[in-house]
C-alpha cells in the first residue's frame, strides 16, 4: 500500500512564550510552536504582532497571587495584553481597518505571540509618523495614568492637597509627574535610590524627588507636605512600604495602590484605618473595560495624543527578539532602570 500524503497540507503555527503552571517567570515561561490563532470573524482582524511590552502586570499574571496556590493549566497561556503590529486579514464588515495597516491593541490576551486575532474596538490605528516602539506603549501607560487621576480626583472630594507617589521613576510614575506639572497636582515623588532621584529631579525639577533610601525620607516627606500630610497617596510598591507610607497620610487621606513591586508585607490593623478615617482603595487598569463605549473612546483619543506630542514620556530601555525573553525579563526587573523593555518579533 503506497501512503500519499498531500504536501499543500502545512500545519499552520506560531512562535509563542507559554506557560502551563503559575511559578517564577524565569523559570516558567517556554518559547514555544503554538497554533495560530482562529481566522477572523465578523468585527475582527488578525494582527502580526511586532512589537508589545514587558509591564509588571505581565509578570504577576505568570507568577500568580502573592501566598497563593501555584495552579497548573491543562492547556498553556500566553501572558501579555498589549502591542503594536500589522494586520493581516480582516473579517466580514470591517470597514475602519485594513490588511497592512499598523496598529495597537489593548486588551487583547496573548500578545506574547506572533499573531493574535481580536475585535475591532480594542484595536486602534497607530498615528502617522508614531514609531514602532512608541506605538507598542500607546495605550496601557496612558490609560493607568487617566485610571489614577480619576482616582486621586475622587479622594480629594474637591479640596486639593498634597500627592505623593512610589516608583515615580516609572514609566507610569513619570506620566503622573508630567500630568501633575500641567494640571498643578501638589505632588510629591518618591524613588529607591539617589541616583534616580537626581535624573527625575532634572526630568521634573518642579516638583520635590525624594530618595527612599535616605534614613530621613520620611522627614523629608513631613517637610513637603506640612502639618496637615498628604491626603493621597499613590502606591505602585505595597509590601512592607505600606504602613510608612499610611503614615504620611493626613486623617481621613486615602491610599491608592496599583502594584505590588516590594516585598514583605503590612497587616491591615497596623495601618490604624478606623481611628484616622483613613480609605484604602485598589484600582487596576483591568477596570477600565467597565467604561462605556464612548468615555472608551475618548480615553484612546488621548492616549494616542499623548503619545504624538509627548513620545519623550514613552520611554523604551531596550528590544529583544521573542527567543531571548529570559534576557529581556531579566532587564525589565533591572534596578534603576529607564523606561520599559520590548518583546519584538518580524513584521513577516
Amino acid at each position: 500500500m503506497t501512503l500519499v500524503i498531500n504536501s499543500s497540507w502545512k500545519r499552520s503555527v506560531m512562535r509563542a512564550i507559554a506557560y502551563d503552571q503559575h511559578g517564577e517567570a524565569g523559570q516558567v515561561l517556554r518559547l514555544s510552536e503554538q497554533p495560530d490563532p482562529a481566522a477572523p470573524t465578523a468585527g475582527q482582524v488578525r494582527v502580526r504582532v511586532v512589537s508589545r511590552p514587558i509591564h509588571p502586570g505581565d509578570l504577576a499574571g505568570v507568577e500568580g497571587l502573592l501566598g497563593g496556590p501555584r495552579q497548573r493549566f491543562a492547556t498553556p497561556r500566553i501572558p501579555g495584553l498589549e502591542g503594536m503590529g500589522v494586520v493581516e486579514t480582516v473579517g466580514a464588515g470591517v470597514r475602519d481597518l485594513r490588511p497592512g495597516q499598523r496598529v495597537a491593541f489593548f486588551p487583547v490576551p496573548a500578545a506574547w505571540s506572533e499573531l493574535v486575532t481580536a475585535p475591532t474596538d480594542l484595536v486602534v490605528p497607530v498615528p502617522e509618523g508614531l514609531s514602532d516602539e512608541t506605538a507598542a506603549l500607546m495605550l496601557v501607560n496612558p490609560l493607568t495614568l487617566l485610571t489614577l487621576l480619576r482616582a486621586v480626583e475622587d479622594a480629594q472630594h474637591g479640596r486639593a492637597g498634597p500627592v505623593v507617589q512610589t516608583a515615580a521613576g516609572s514609566s507610569v510614575g513619570r506620566l503622573v509627574s508630567a500630568a501633575a506639572l500641567k494640571h498643578g497636582i501638589p505632588l510629591i515623588n518618591l524613588v529607591r535610590g539617589a541616583t534616580g532621584a537626581q535624573t527625575l529631579r532634572q526630568r521634573f525639577s518642579g516638583l520635590p524627588t525624594i530618595s527612599t533610601a535616605d534614613a530621613d525620607w520620611r522627614t523629608q516627606v513631613e517637610d513637603v507636605t506640612g502639618a496637615r500630610g498628604a491626603q493621597v497617596v499613590l502606591d505602585a510598591v505595597g509590601g512592607s512600604l505600606t504602613g510608612e507610607l499610611a503614615a504620611l497620610l493626613a486623617d481621613g487621606g486615602t491610599l491608592i495602590t496599583y502594584g505590588q513591586l516590594g516585598s514583605g508585607s503590612t497587616p491591615l490593623e497596623s495601618l490604624a484605618l478606623t481611628p484616622r478615617a483613613l480609605t484604602v482603595r485598589g484600582v487596576s487598569i483591568g477596570q477600565w473595560r467597565a467604561r462605556t463605549p464612548e468615555e472608551r473612546s475618548e480615553d484612546i483619543a488621548f492616549a494616542a495624543r499623548l503619545a504624538t506630542t509627548a513620545p519623550e514620556l514613552f520611554e523604551v530601555a531596550a528590544g529583544y527578539d521573542l527567543a531571548d525573553f529570559a534576557e529581556a525579563i531579566d532587564h525589565a526587573r533591572r534596578p534603576g532602570r529607564s523606561g520599559t523593555v520590548l518583546l519584538t518579533s518580524p513584521a513577516s
